[in-house]
């Protein structure tokens, strides 16, 4: 009687589950030109091999920063990162802050080559103010008669100015494709921004999770990245946020549920699935295809490291960390400086423990800045330092040590700095060292915009890069001790 109750209640639920079409999406973002897997997870074999194990037809997207962050894209200027979306068969990417890594005259390149559509509906030609060729503000998809809308938002702050281009406020970028999306009449609309959700990591407020508030109803899916975030099923207003992390470690897949009588949203849910190679394997053809796009002469050991130095602080009363403090103190003995400035944003990824090669450098520090001497005195300099947390400190630091406390809103107060273990004065002159980039005013380096260019100064031709590989060469690296921004 039991199994006879059971078929007749799966019976009643079949028809249920008949009337609703699920549609597949996979997500990425900030893949930074890594092609292939490191400490065995990630790469595009490993994403291939999931992409063949789910259904046949699915929208594959991208948020941004696709065109730079090895020694692949680096030396193809972003081109081997299209050529490779292209080969997976990308529907749709939207435009990072890193696609202007090597500045406008590689942008348009980029755009041309892109095999996928590249969408940005806040982004415009100065010139005619249309959008510039191979780029639209939205497209419709129709998957298994299922038609979803997709709109891109592309970043406003571009590693490099923009020259050619100019952005338009997000919002009324959105709500302009969203009046000619709706007249089409989709089934939903997704959302892909190279903005998170919450960006803590650039000490900005965001306005991602606004697209809920004010838009309502007619968004369903935002797909967000910049921060390196992982965000999962979260929910405001209905509105599903997805983040996927970076440097293709993961791959989010977003189902979509969707009345067959009436179209509307039944319901949308996320998964993370990170792309360990032991448990997804490697599609063949697509590994040997990645392996052509290897650039030659940069696997070869140029040192060795001790023990791991990680990007992250270690500690929680503590917001530097070895990788950072190492990399600050390599700037400082360089350029003979009181104090080095180091961006904690320009650290990409860890030092691990054992041989270190050339690749392990570049995708560690994947720009080629040099190391400029600024003079500032006391008072620009605590400024500067305030200015830096956001909630936690954009900026490690040598030569300078700083103690702090926090309220409970992430206030900081009571903020002190010392050089040499003596208090720092307001208007007493400090030589202090950082990269060009940020001394140039890029970035979260905008302060150093207000420093007069005579009060700035090359401090040789080496990179950060040469610093690091000149240290590893004269003998094993080991994690020098934090302690150097200490919260009270």
């Amino acid at each position: 009687m039991k199994k006879t109750w059971l078929l007749l209640f799966a019976a009643l639920l079949l028809p249920l589950a008949l009337m609703a079409k699920t549609t597949t999406i996979y997500h990425t973002s900030d893949v930074h030109g890594f092609f292939f897997p490191r400490n065995g997870q990630g790469g595009f074999a490993a994403l291939e091999a999931v992409l063949k194990k789910g259904p046949q037809n699915y929208l594959l997207l991208d948020s941004g920063d696709f065109s730079n962050g090895t020694v692949e894209t680096r030396n193809s200027k972003g081109l081997k990162a299209v050529q490779i979306m292209n080969r997976m068969g990308y529907d749709a990417a939207t435009i990072g802050n890193h696609e202007f890594d090597f500045k406008d005259a590689a942008v348009a390149p980029i755009l041309a080559n892109a095999q996928f559509a590249i969408l940005a509906a806040n982004f415009f030609d100065k010139a005619t103010g249309k959008y510039p060729a191979s780029v639209q503000p939205y497209k419709i998809f129709d998957v298994n008669g299922v038609k979803v809308a997709v709109i891109g938002l592309a970043n406003r702050t571009p590693t490099n100015p923009a020259k050619s281009y100019s952005y338009g406020k997000p919002f009324d970028a959105l709500e302009k494709a969203l009046n000619e999306v709706e007249a089409k009449h989709p089934n939903f609309v997704v959302v892909i921004v190279h903005d998170s959700f919450k960006d803590e990591k650039h000490g900005v407020g965001s306005y991602v999770g606004e697209i809920a508030k004010r838009f309502e109803g007619r968004v369903q899916v935002v797909l967000g990245g910049h921060a390196h975030n992982i965000l999962q099923n979260k929910y405001v207003n209905g509105t599903l946020f997805v983040e996927s992390g970076c440097y293709l470690s993961n791959v989010s897949r977003i189902t979509v549920e969707t009345d067959d009588k009436t179209g509307k949203v039944v319901s949308a849910k996320s998964e993370l699935i990170p792309l360990i190679v032991a448990q997804t394997g490697e599609d063949k053809a697509m590994k040997e295809y990645v392996d052509s796009l290897r650039e030659p002469g940069v696997d070869e050991v140029v040192g060795e490291a001790k023990e791991t130095l990680s990007k992250l602080p270690v500690a929680k009363d503590r917001q530097d960390s070895p990788l950072n403090d190492w990399i600050a103190d390599l700037l400082r003995n360089y350029a003979g400086a009181e104090i080095a400035v180091h961006n904690n944003g320009g650290t990409r990824v860890d030092l691990k423990k054992g041989e270190v090669t050339k690749r392990d450098l570049i995708e560690i520090h994947p720009f080629d800045n040099t190391v400029t001497l600024v003079t500032v005195n006391g008072k620009f300099l605590k400024k500067f330092v305030k200015k830096g947390f956001a909630p936690r400190s954009l900026y490690t630091y040598s030569g300078l040590t700083i103690t702090y406390k926090q309220t409970k809103k992430g206030k900081v107060k009571d903020l002190k700095l010392f050089v040499n273990g003596k208090p720092v004065e307001n208007h007493k002159k400090y030589t202090l060292v950082t990269n060009s980039y940020i001394a140039g005013g890029g970035s979260e380096g905008w302060m150093f915009k207000q420093i007069p260019a005579e009060n700035k100064k090359l401090a040789g031709d080496k990179t950060i890069r040469d610093l690091m590989e000149e240290a590893l060469k004269k003998g094993p690296v080991t994690a020098p001790e934090t302690g150097r921004i200490i919260k009270r």
